[in-house]
């Protein structure tokens, strides 16, 4: 953990003024945490920057003397990526939050890291346009975060994940220096590409301050559908095979019974009407400018569907039960996350293998004691395995738990699939990261990482 002396105070409250530095502990806890479990980082002083040049003269600061800086968005992260595990300073990108510029004739747009996802999604519909990375705290988060992570969402499925629209980034260095990553254009293969190698790295290389992202014209039609299934293994099933029928889905989530249930009564809404042998749901969009075209791939979906023992199929009939619907599904992690202290694994494997992983799940879970709720965007074969403590001791979710998670992974990486799709690794799965890659392999993200940051202050103890 490291202290900051008053002088080391002093020098940060001089660059960004004294209202925008937190001592305070309630205050450094409030920073201190993020959607990760039940942990607690508090850094010694929260810094708000409002501009490029005070991000600057603060990791400057903080390299000269050797002081750790994480990297703070809006904590709504699920891998502890954002916690001051080393204390130090916790910078605060919450006043870079103005989307600088939407280019209607490029389709692009100009956003500082601090805009809420959602809001940007809005302001660039108004003009038509759509950015399609939606994870579930779009509502909450920042843009900067999604980059961070390199998030994903229910879209993903059609459209790609954060990656697929950053063109270019600006980045303070850990030694203040100021670089463009890329350009703003749709190719570059000038140099090595610096732009994807920041896009997921979870603030350990840099600190972005500005975005340029890629926009894609909006779709104006959709159709939406909630198929139940009387088998959780045949509702995963039934994803691979839909696929192999050539329909393109815009969106498909599953979620198993107990999911369902949860949300509905976190909401406060009941607009599933659960039968008694429901065992999981597939939430099942399509979306394009030709309705007829759309009706027709939900009749296909229909077919498949069937001869997977589902049950009577759900058609979103207008604007509203379509919200109905997603918001349920948009608040699933809230309301697991209230039945108990949990673990979200965020498991990823080809679509075919989603019956495989659904079983491993259930089976490790037997084997070593713990109970899961599952959910995710199937479409990509991405399952959110939801850890349960209940009322498990502490020796057992400590480490039984943490036993029967790595024996999951182990199972994942030998259905051809890895271990983090869209929450990255951070804090909570770095000790996993042995299953995935060799020494040699963790050695050169390692180099990498240094080169970056020789001394070793930004966000240091996330990833490996």
């Amino acid at each position: 953990m490291k202290e900051l002396d008053p002088k080391h105070i002093e020098a940060l409250v001089s660059i960004v003024g004294e209202s925008a530095c937190k001592t305070d502990l309630e205050a450094r806890k409030e920073y201190g945490h993020d959607e990760t479990e039940d942990l607690n980082f508090p850094p010694a002083i929260v810094v708000k920057p409002s501009s490029v040049k005070e991000v600057s003269e603060v990791l400057g600061f903080a390299n000269a003397h050797g002081i750790p800086v994480t990297p703070i968005g809006a904590r709504t992260g699920l891998s502890g990526g954002a916690l001051s595990i080393h204390g130090g300073i916790g910078l605060s990108m919450e006043r870079f939050n103005r989307i600088l510029h939407i280019d209607e004739k490029n389709l692009q747009a100009t956003l500082e890291p601090g805009v809420i996802t959602q809001v940007f999604q809005d302001a660039v519909k108004e003009k038509g346009l759509m950015y399609p990375p939606d994870p579930a705290s779009r509502g909450s988060c920042f843009i900067g975060g999604n980059v961070a992570e390199n998030s994903g969402g229910p879209k993903a499925v059609k459209y790609g994940v954060t990656k697929d629209y950053v063109l270019n980034l600006e980045v303070v260095l850990p030694s203040g220096e100021v670089i463009w990553t890329g350009a703003n254009t749709l190719k570059n293969s000038t140099g090595y590409n610096f732009t994807q190698l920041l896009v997921g790295s979870e603030g350990t290389l840099g600190v972005i301050t500005k975005i340029v992202m890629r926009l894609i014209p909006h779709p104006t039609q959709d159709l939406l559908m909630l198929v139940p299934f009387r088998s959780a293994e045949k509702a995963c099933e039934a994803v691979s095979e839909i696929f192999r029928q050539g329909i393109v889905l815009s969106g498909m989530e599953f979620m198993e019974r107990d999911a369902i249930e949860y949300a509905m009564d976190f909401i406060g809404e009941e607009p599933v009407p659960l039968g008694a042998e429901d065992a999981a749901h597939l939430l099942i969009e399509v979306d394009g400018n030709d309705l007829d075209a759309l009706m027709g791939d939900c009749e296909r979906i229909a077919e498949v569907v069937e001869k997977f023992d589902c049950g009577e199929i759900l058609f979103a009939e207008d604007q509203a039960k379509k919200d109905q619907l997603w918001k349920l599904r948009r608040r699933v992690g809230e309301a697991v996350k209230a039945q108990s202290i949990y673990k979200e694994e965020d498991t990823v494997v080809p679509r075919f293998e989603l019956p495989a992983l659904l079983k491993a799940v259930k089976e490790i879970g037997k084997l070593y004691g713990f109970r899961s709720v599952c959910y995710g965007h199937a479409g990509d074969g991405n399952l959110h395995v939801n850890i349960l403590r209940d009322e498990m001791c502490e020796e057992d979710w400590n480490k039984t738990t943490k036993e029967g998670i790595r024996a999951l992974f182990e199972r994942v990486k030998a259905l051809g699939g890895t271990i983090s799709g869209e929450h990255g690794i951070g804090l909570v799965q770095k000790d996993y990261m042995d299953i995935m890659f060799s020494k040699g392999h963790l050695e050169l993200m390692r180099s990498i990482k240094r080169s970056f940051d020789p001394k070793g202050i930004l966000n240091p103890g996330k990833i490996f």
